[in-house]
């Protein structure tokens, strides 16, 4: 079951906010040294804001070992910040209903085959999400053998939205239009072996409009 949530209902998952911010450590500082703040074992940067979502996958003890942020691209977000030049085949966007992916991360110490389940469960999730949100697709930047491994090759195809960028002692990353649709969602589901929602029906935030 993934859950999502913000700022605004997080006091009802107890510690999730700083249990996704330590799997972020592990998963960028620890093992990619992304040149990104960090405080106490955890990382974060200027795009966690209010505004921001986060997909979160917990085990028994409530310990995050599976997630993703996601965030509307009509506040500030990273790569109109920071990567303007990898969008050139359409406009930045700049709307409610275009949202940027970022930071998807699984813990790896997990055994591969439930690192499969959470990420097949947190591919759904964002479909699952932006579906009942009326998000009409994303935005993600990353190297292309991610974008393969992690999306691509799982059913969920990708549209190039620019050139790659080389990045100082970093892989070449390119941005990605990510779309949202039911055939996809029940796609990964087929892939994934995943029946039903994955998302927890019973929060707040899944049955309210977010942006």
């Amino acid at each position: 079951m993934i859950i999502a949530t913000s700022l605004e209902d997080a006091h009802a998952y107890g510690d999730i906010i700083p249990s996704i911010y330590k799997l972020r450590y592990q998963a960028f500082i620890a093992r990619q040294n992304y040149d990104v703040p960090t405080y106490k074992n955890m990382e974060y940067d200027a795009y966690d804001t209010p505004a921001t979502v986060y997909l979160a996958w917990r085990d028994n003890e409530n310990v995050v070992r599976g997630c993703t942020r996601l965030s509307p691209t009509d506040r500030p977000y990273m790569i109109k910040d920071i990567w303007p030049e990898t969008v050139t085949s359409v406009a930045l966007p700049h709307s409610p209903d275009v949202w940027e992916a970022s930071r998807f991360c699984i813990d790896k110490h997990l055994p591969t085959e439930q690192r499969r389940r959470i990420h097949g469960e947190l591919l759904c999730a964002f479909q699952e999400f932006c579906l009942h949100q009326d998000i009409k697709w994303m935005i993600g930047v990353m190297s292309h053998p991610i974008w393969r491994f992690v999306f691509i090759k799982n059913g969920w195809p990708i549209e190039y939205l620019g050139p790659p960028k080389t990045l100082d002692n970093e892989p070449v990353i390119i941005a990605g239009k990510m779309p949202v649709s039911l055939a996809i969602l029940e796609r990964l589901r087929n892939v994934f072996n995943i029946y039903g929602n994955v998302l927890d029906c019973n929060t707040e935030l899944f049955f309210q409009k977010v942006a």
